[in-house]
């Protein structure tokens, strides 16, 4: 069995309001921002401010928060697609920089939106195998760094941040199963085009979609109606997978952790899965959408909250840039 047994996560000091998206596009009113993505601030890292920065500080605050030494951890694992370099991993950097022993394995793997989830995967089954005893998940984004300065719509959801988990053979959440999924022909729907192997250049190309929204080939761009139909065609269905894997009836839940997509897009989607308003976690207005970092976010904010509580089971689940998608329950 594995268990998670700390949570701590860590944002940018620098805050973009909507007050200052406003000023940049007076066409826009701070109501309308927040009343279409449910976003009134974002934190936003800072030019020489990286991923593994971000990472690093909520590694720290949860040895902090936690008692927990560097030299008990076994396994590193970062979720990022804004690695400090694209070699050496930015896991094997981190590494040295906390402290972590020299025996411990370390990797980075590029996912996103469902990067949490298949994070919690990856460290239980590095600890069902015997691997490991305590990995660190570290899961950090700085998105902002590839979105256009004129482009207000990702400007207004995306905040950058870090959140940092210990998976370990006990704690206060027992890992349940999984079920993951993987649909690649939705690759060019949210995409940074260039920079990589495939299109090392940049070529200042851009051209509109259907939806009257600017590709542009050199930042980050989302199409957003097929990500948001993507959404609501796997998300019932992976609900029902993993219920399933967990021999749990939907009743049984006692709340739903989902990635924080936008606000509208998550209502949506609770009136589809037919989910409780009160069962329901939605809350991106002080911190955005961080990507793989909003499940771990989301659930120690409910903890410390009192919203989840000893004995309840909570249902996890990411979607997103890929396309992928992930889902798992926690026994508290």
């Amino acid at each position: 069995m594995a268990f998670i047994k700390a949570i701590s996560y860590y944002l940018p000091e620098r805050v973009v309001t909507n007050e200052d998206l406003v000023r940049e596009f007076p066409e826009w009113s701070v109501d309308k921002v927040a009343a279409k993505v449910g976003v009134s601030q974002r934190h936003v890292a800072g030019p020489d401010e990286t991923a593994g920065d971000l990472a690093e500080k909520a590694a720290r605050r949860l040895f902090e928060e936690y008692g927990i030494a560097p030299s008990e951890i076994d396994f590193v694992l970062l979720c990022t697609q804004s690695p400090d370099y694209f070699l050496p991993t930015t896991a094997c950097v981190l590494q040295d920089r906390l402290g972590i022993p020299t025996s411990a394995g370390a990797l980075d793997y590029d996912l996103g939106c469902s990067g949490c989830i298949y994070g919690l995967a990856l460290a239980k089954g590095l600890i069902a195998g015997g691997i490991a005893s305590n990995v660190l998940l570290l899961t950090a984004e700085t998105y902002n760094k590839y979105i256009h300065p004129s482009d207000k719509g990702n400007r207004a959801i995306f905040g950058d941040g870090a959140a940092a988990c210990l998976v370990s053979k006990d704690g206060f959440a027992e890992i349940g199963g999984f079920a993951l999924g993987t649909d690649g022909s939705g690759a060019q729907d949210l995409i940074v085009k260039t920079g990589g192997a495939r299109q090392p250049a940049a070529s200042g190309h851009e051209s509109v979609d259907e939806d009257g929204h600017v590709n542009r080939e050199d930042f980050l761009y989302m199409n957003g109606g097929k990500i948001f139909n993507f959404t609501l065609d796997v998300v019932p269905a992976l609900l029902e997978s993993v219920l399933s894997r967990n021999d749990t009836a939907k009743d049984q839940v006692d709340y739903y952790i989902f990635h924080q997509a936008n606000k509208f897009m998550l209502n949506t989607i609770r009136k589809v899965c037919a989910i409780q308003k009160e069962k329901f976690y939605l809350d991106l207005e002080q911190v955005g959408n961080t990507v793989s970092s909003t499940v771990l976010i989301g659930l120690k904010d409910c903890m410390d909250k009192g919203t989840i509580t000893p004995g309840q089971r909570v249902l996890l689940a990411g979607f997103g840039v890929g396309l992928s998608w992930g889902a798992t329950l926690l026994r508290f």
